[in-house]
Parts: C-alpha cells; structure tokens; sequence
C-alpha cells in the first residue's frame, strides 16, 4: 500500500514529509492482521491502511478487512486512518464507500472530493470528533485549507446526496456512469449516418457494443457494458485512422476516440442527448 498516486506523488514521501517513520507491515501480496499487531509498538501513532483505487494486486494475494485493522487498533489504543482516495458516497461496483469505511471501525477517514464523489477538486476528512478537533487545531490546517469557493461547490454537491432520487439526474459523474446500453445503443442508431456521410465512403461506419472504464482512479479493472460506433477504413490503411484521430481531437468542442484492432472506436457514453445537435454540427468540419 505504498502507492504512487497522481504526478508522481508516493504516499511514503509524503508521510516522511510530515516527520512521520513509516513501519511496513506483511507483504505485497499478502498481509495479515496479524501482521500488523506484530509491528504495532510503543511509539506506533496510527495505524495506515490506503485503498488499491488506481490498481489491483490479483492471484496469491490476502489483506485485512477494515473490522480486522480497527480490532488491532482499539487493542493498542491508537486510530486507524483508512485512506480511500477515490471518496465514493454510493456503491459502485466493488469500490469501498466512505460510510461502510466509518461503519466498519475507521477512526478517520480521508477522500477525494472530486473523481466519484463528483464535486471540486479538494481532499476531505470524516471520522471521530475528538480526531477531527485535532487536526482543526494543527497550524498546517490553516495553509492547507480549501477556498470559499471550493467549499460552496462542495455544499452544493454534497446536497445533492440528501435528496438521491435527483442524484444521477443532476450530478454528471453519476449521471454518465448510469447510462443504460439500450440508452447508448440508440444513440449510436441516431449518429452512425451522420458520421457515414460526413466520413464518405472511403470509411465504413458500424455500430458496436463495447465497455466503458471509471477512469479517475478509480475501480482500474470494473468495465460498464456500453455502445458506440466503430470506424474502419476500406481498405485498411491505420494512417488514415490516425488523421482521422487527429482531426476529433482538433475540433472545436475536441471528440476524444481510441485506435485499436485497425479501428476507431468512439464510446458515446459521454455524449449526452443535449451536446447530440453540436457533435453532429460539427461533423462537417471533417475532411478525411
């Protein structure tokens, strides 16, 4: 659990930065709760554990449940910090959220404000009042606190949770991640003969089923079923598709493609209905 997170950071440079010593406990593919009472000593402070958001350790592999590290904790009387990185509030797949976190022992819980829980960039910590006093006291809290403005976009998220049966419709995080195939399939019926003729018939224009990833650190091997459309050339030649790439990603609103098996492949997931009318203005900008 000694991540690299974005821009290079690692999570132990970060820590040492703080004046922190860092005791590492088990191994990289199977550690133990054990383990950690083992390693747990006079001066130990807290007790780390930080989530596998961006990647997945698979095969002969074991680590202790949240219940199991906070058991440990309360035994030697110190917290457990349980770092979630991505900061889901919902169940998405098999992505811990911050209140099982809470439910399951954590004394502090730390968390992105923006990737799943959908709002501004900011970092968030919950947990014990009695902790959350001590860290409001610290000297560093008052350089490293969020704007004004960060806060009144987060509010304005976050009250979008207390009312859940609006939440997919008015929060664009969720609202994409639950888009249904049908949904996508017929918005790929929709485009496939604008695209056809605005791509001539040098391309061929097919509808395909195919996943979508989460993306922004999160749930790295999850995929959701989706639909889009496909391009191919007739007769085959990649730089004509690498062109093509090129000009979608040079348009004024960019259209974001991938190139893979001597295809373009282009996930409508995130196209919603209403930027429908100004992809397909833009079509006849391209000149392939």
């Amino acid at each position: 659990e000694l991540i690299e997170i974005g821009d290079g950071f690692r999570i132990p440079d970060v820590l040492a930065r703080s004046g922190a010593h860092l005791v590492e406990v088990g191994t990289t593919n199977r550690t133990r709760a054990a383990d950690y009472e083992r390693a747990v000593g006079a001066e130990t402070a807290l007790l780390l554990r930080v989530h596998q958001s961006n990647f997945r350790v698979v095969g002969f592999t074991e680590q202790p449940t949240v219940t199991e590290l906070a058991a440990v904790a309360q035994r030697h009387n110190v917290p457990l910090l349980d770092d979630l990185g991505s900061g889901a509030l919902l169940d998405l797949a098999d992505e811990p959220t911050v209140r099982g976190a809470l439910a399951d022992g954590a004394d502090l819980v730390c968390f992105s404000g923006d990737k799943l829980l959908g709002g501004p960039q900011a970092g968030l910590i919950v947990g014990r009042a009695d902790l959350i006093r001590t860290l409001r006291r610290d000297p560093l809290r008052r350089a490293l606190r969020v704007s004004k403005l960060t806060l009144a976009a987060l509010e304005a998220v976050l009250g979008l949770y207390r009312a859940p049966e609006f939440l997919a419709e008015r929060l664009p995080t969720l609202r994409l991640l639950t888009r249904s195939p049908a949904e996508l399939r017929a918005q790929a019926a929709r485009l496939r003969p604008l695209l056809q003729r605005s791509l001539g018939e040098a391309y061929e224009v097919v509808e395909a089923a195919m996943f979508s990833q989460f993306g922004s650190g999160a749930l790295p091997v999850e995929q959701l079923p989706s639909h889009g459309l496909t391009v191919r050339t007739v007769k085959a030649r990649r730089a004509s598709l690498e062109r093509l790439d090129a000009m979608l990603r040079a348009l004024p609103r960019p259209v974001i493609s991938r190139l893979a098996d001597k295809a373009l492949w282009l996930d409508l997931r995130c196209l919603e209905a209403a930027d429908e009318a100004a992809f397909a203005a833009q079509l006849g900008a391209l000149h392939p």
